[in-house]
C-alpha cells in the first residue's frame, strides 16, 4: 500500500514548477478527480487522464465534477488555485499554498496598503499598466475611477464594432448568469477565468488576496485589482470573439479563446513580474526571488530597531540589540 497523504513529505518550492511556466488554467467537468502519487486523475466515461498537479496555475471545476480529499491535498501542496464554477458560472472558491516561503512581498503589500498615499500611488501604477498611453500622476481616486470607466466603456464599443456584436451595456446578475445576453455572459466568463488566474498568482507569491489598492472590503480585493490589469487587453476581446459566433456555449468558447491569448502572451509570467514591480518599492530590501527557487525556510523575530534576529532560541532578558 502506498503512503497516505499525511505520511508523504510536503513538496518544497524547489520541487515545484515556477508559476510563470505553468498551464494558465485547466477546465474539467462531469468527471471524478482523484490523486495518484503527485498527479491528479480525471476519470469519466472516456477513461482516466493523469495531470501533473504542479503544472497547473488554476483548476476550474465545472458542473458534474467530484473531487477527493487526496486530490485537494496535492493541489494545495502544489500551490494550484482551485475554482468551482457552477452551471450559471457565478460560484467561486479558490485556495492553494504559496510557492514561496518568504513573507517579503506580503510585507511589502501590507506596508504599501497601510499608508493612504502609498496606496494611491500603487493604484496609479496599476492604471499606468492598463493604459500606458496616459500619465495618471497627480490624479485623485475619483479621477482614476472616472477615466478607467470611460476607457472600459470605450473598449466595449470598439470590440462591438470590430466583431459586429450588438452591445447595449454591461449587465450582470450574480444570481442568474443566463439572464445576460451572449456578450454579457462572455464577459462574465472571461472575468471568472482572469480572477482564477490572478488568485493563483497572488497566492503563489505569498501576497494577501484581501489587501486591494483599487478594490476594497472584499476577501479578494487584490485579486480583482490584478485581474483588472488584463481585462481590456485579454478578457473583453476574447469575450466578444466568442459572442460573435453565437449564443450557444458562449462561456466555453470564451474560456478557450481566452486561454489561447493567455498562452501566446505568457500571461502567468507577466502577472508575476507586474505584482513584483508594483510592490518592489515597498520591500525592506532588494527583491529576492531565491525563495521561489526553493531556498530553505527562513523565520526571524522582530526587534525594536525594525530589524530581525534569528528564531529558534529563547533570548531571555540579556541585551541582544
Amino acid at each position: 500500500m502506498g503512503a497516505t497523504p499525511a505520511a508523504r513529505p510536503t513538496s518544497t518550492p524547489r520541487e515545484l514548477t515556477r508559476v510563470g511556466d505553468r498551464v494558465s488554467f485547466l477546465y474539467l467537468e462531469r468527471c471524478v478527480i482523484s490523486r495518484e502519487d503527485n498527479a491528479i486523475t480525471a476519470t469519466d466515461d472516456g477513461g482516466v487522464r493523469h495531470i501533473p498537479s504542479a503544472t497547473i496555475g488554476v483548476l476550474l471545476l465545472g458542473p458534474g465534477t467530484r473531487v477527493t480529499h487526496q486530490a485537494m491535498s496535492v493541489l494545495g501542496e502544489s500551490g494550484a488555485g482551485v475554482v468551482w464554477v457552477g452551471e450559471q458560472g457565478v460560484r467561486y472558491y479558490a485556495g492553494g499554498r504559496a510557492l514561496t516561503r518568504s513573507a517579503g512581498l506580503a510585507e511589502a503589500q501590507a506596508i504599501a496598503w497601510a499608508n493612504l498615499r502609498h496606496r494611491l500611488d500603487v493604484a496609479r501604477q496599476m492604471y499606468r499598466l492598463r493604459f500606458p498611453d496616459e500619465d495618471p500622476s497627480g490624479l485623485t481616486r475619483r479621477e482614476l475611477l472616472g477615466r478607467e470607466g470611460d476607457r472600459v466603456k470605450g473598449t466595449y464599443r470598439r470590440e462591438a464594432a470590430r466583431t459586429g456584436v450588438r452591445w447595449v451595456r454591461r449587465t450582470y446578475d450574480p444570481g442568474d448568469f443566463a439572464a445576460g445576453d451572449a456578450p454579457n455572459q462572455a464577459v462574465t466568463a472571461a472575468a471568472q477565468c482572469l480572477y482564477g488566474i490572478a488568485h493563483s498568482v497572488v497566492v503563489a507569491l505569498g501576497c494577501s488576496p484581501a489587501l486591494g489598492f483599487v478594490h476594497s472590503g472584499h476577501e479578494r480585493s487584490f485579486v480583482m485589482d490584478v485581474a483588472d490589469l488584463y481585462k481590456v487587453e485579454f478578457g473583453i476581446p476574447a469575450a466578444f470573439d466568442a459572442a460573435a459566433e453565437g449564443p450557444d456555449d458562449v462561456a466555453g468558447r470564451t474560456r478557450r479563446a481566452l486561454r489561447e491569448r493567455i498562452r501566446a502572451a505568457g500571461l502567468l509570467d507577466r502577472t508575476v513580474s507586474d505584482i513584483q514591480g508594483l510592490l518592489s518599492a515597498y520591500r525592506r530590501s532588494e527583491p529576492d526571488t531565491s525563495a521561489l527557487n526553493g531556498e530553505a525556510d527562513e523565520v526571524g523575530l522582530h526587534t525594536d530597531r525594525n530589524g530581525t534576529v534569528a528564531s529558534g532560541r529563547n533570548y531571555g532578558t540579556e541585551a541582544i540589540w
